[in-house]
């Protein structure tokens, strides 16, 4: 169908979504961006945060926490780090991810602190909109 297009999200663990979408909404390194059916081509990586997908069954949310995405004109492939619906995160998950980036930003040289500062704010901005501590 032309107002569709393939999403698929997969991280090292499985797949976790394949179905047709209207529109994609991409937690880009660089800024958000939403894909939609005849995007122009392009490949970013992705940032912590969450992934929104509109399809026939409604939107589905899922927490990415890095990785790619792929856009074509006819699907959006996403290769997920690590990746959960959204409706499944928990308190520990945010734990996980928050030490894992404190522990980044202890070891971090000076040319890679930057990027571990804005994982870990990227961490503590999707605990707060899912409702959970960030302490």
């Amino acid at each position: 169908m032309a107002d569709m297009l393939q999403f698929d999200l997969v991280s090292p663990e499985r797949s976790l979504a394949s179905f047709e979408a209207s529109e994609v909404q991409i937690p880009g390194s660089e800024g958000d961006m939403t894909a939609m059916p005849n995007h122009a081509p392009v490949l970013t990586t992705l940032r912590p945060g969450v992934l929104s997908v509109s399809g026939a069954d409604g939107v589905q949310d899922f927490l990415v926490t890095g990785g790619f995405a792929e856009v074509s004109t006819n699907g959006v492939t996403i290769l997920a780090e690590r990746a959960f619906a959204k409706a499944d995160a928990t308190q520990s998950d945010i734990d996980t991810l928050l030490a894992e980036t404190k522990s980044a930003m202890e070891g971090a040289t000076d040319a890679a602190l930057d990027a571990a500062q804005k994982a870990h704010a990227d961490v503590v901005a999707v605990a707060a909109e899912l409702g959970l501590n960030a302490a």
